[in-house]
């Protein structure tokens, strides 16, 4: 029958070709999954460095075009000065904490090894504090008149903490080797940007049309947000209170800044290590001495809780509790990186749930449009 109108209903059921079609499915899926599985395999080790010099990029995008308006349209330089800056700033401070930090462990080994690290008496105040006052006077008087005595009573009851701390400390350390690997890499990205986010945003727009440049705009726009508002601020809080531990003589001051900067970037700030530096100055420093370190510590512990808010919900409608689930939850699942792909994927997620409770409402969400 030629004139295109439907079979006969009872035409024979030609099952040989059903099958025949059914097995050549079969085999090109089977040889495509096998493709994917493979390129997969290859590329997995490059992931996490293709990762951070992505996220990189995205975040130093508005420096590398303000710069290379002022080189004269030369997005070549402005990428290689802004690769070369960024490794000064990562390098740098890296190179002076991982000094300090050497020295101090250095020092606390020794002092423990020769016995001659003396923990000075808790004050009489101490006892008085509010239901844990008499049991860390206790520990703190026996620490001071027997440190190892007292490691020996109450050291295997902080391992475990210990272990998760440092567990967390060196997976933090594992991804700063691999963030500086990838400060070269996105160096290299800079220049190709507009095209590969033109690309992401059509892959996107064959996901999840009409809304997928939308959702890479968003993407865009918190990894800017993160990279401000929680890297920037640890840095800043992390820099200020290492230099007043060093001006006042604090012991272990590298060590405490180091710990200080981890606290700052899983978002529960420096206080757990800063607030038992002012209790030791005002039991060990003259009046003077304590009341001024006290004046500088605080506003370092507080300044985050204005910062934060100010740099993250800039430019966005996602509520400030989002993006902040997103960077702890993906600190502690994922690590350094989490700390920016958490945000993201909740962020997204977030905008999708939205967008379907009011569907056909003609709502949007996300990035405020430019001014």
């Amino acid at each position: 029958m030629t004139d295109g109108s439907p079979p006969p209903v009872n035409a024979p059921f030609d099952g040989q070709r059903i099958e025949a079609r059914v097995t050549d499915f079969v085999v090109r899926l089977t040889v495509l999954g096998l493709f994917v599985f493979w390129s997969i395999e290859l590329v997995h080790p490059f992931v996490p460095l293709v990762v951070w010099a992505i996220l990189l990029s995205v975040a130093l995008h508005p420096a590398h075009l303000v710069l290379t308006r002022w080189l004269g349209a030369r997005p070549g330089l402005a990428a290689a000065i802004i690769t070369v800056l960024a490794l000064m700033v990562v390098l740098g401070p890296i190179s002076l904490l991982t000094a300090s930090v050497v020295e101090n462990v250095q020092w606390l080994l020794s002092a423990l090894r020769e016995g001659s690290l003396k923990i000075p008496p808790p004050g009489p105040g101490v006892k008085s504090w509010p239901l844990i006052g008499a049991r860390v006077s206790e520990i703190w008087s026996l620490a001071s008149a027997n440190l190892e005595d007292a490691l020996a009573r109450y050291g295997p009851a902080m391992l475990p903490a210990g272990s998760t701390i440092l567990g967390k400390a060196a997976a933090i350390g594992t991804d700063l080797v691999f963030f500086v690997l990838s400060v070269i890499i996105s160096g290299f990205l800079f220049v190709p940007g507009p095209r590969l986010a033109a690309g992401a945003r059509a892959f996107a727009e064959r996901l999840i049309a009409p809304r997928g440049a939308h959702f890479v705009d968003l993407a865009g726009a918190t990894i800017r947000n993160v990279s401000r508002g929680v890297v920037g601020v640890a840095l800043i809080q992390a820099l200020l209170a290492g230099i007043v531990l060093m001006a006042f003589g604090v012991p272990a001051a590298g060590l405490i800044t180091f710990a200080a900067l981890i606290l700052c970037i899983v978002q529960i700030g420096p206080a757990p290590v800063l607030l038992p530096v002012i209790v030791w100055a005002w039991f060990t420093m003259s009046a003077t001495l304590a009341f001024f370190l006290t004046v500088l510590l605080v506003p370092v512990v507080v300044i985050d809780n204005v910062l934060r808010p100010l740099l993250m919900a800039r430019g966005l409608t996602t509520p400030l509790l989002v993006i902040l689930t997103g960077v702890i939850g993906g600190t502690l699942t994922h690590g350094l990186i989490g700390l920016f792909l958490g945000p993201i994927v909740l962020a997204v997620f977030y905008d999708l749930v939205v967008a379907w409770v009011q569907i056909g409402g003609g709502s949007a969400t996300g990035v405020k449009p430019p001014p």
